[in-house]
């Protein structure tokens, strides 16, 4: 879990004290997730669903990311 706060600062950490080192083995294939859970109460509005759903489209997310109904 990464602090929300600082989740840049921590991925970068993350990036240049494990990943890098992975990374220069020969023969390591690695992959790399980043899972985004939210629980919004009482439901997100449309202008935050619409603008949340196309940055997730651009950035390529994979199938299947999106908001979900309870």
């Amino acid at each position: 879990m990464l602090d929300v706060e600082r989740v840049g600062r921590d991925a970068a950490q993350i990036a240049q004290e494990v990943i890098s080192h992975l990374s220069a083995l020969d023969g390591a294939r690695l992959r790399v997730r980043l899972q985004v859970d939210c629980e919004i109460p009482d439901g997100a509005p449309e202008n935050v669903v619409r603008t949340v759903t196309e940055n997730v489209r651009t950035l390529k997310f994979e199938s299947g990311s999106g908001f979900e109904l309870d």
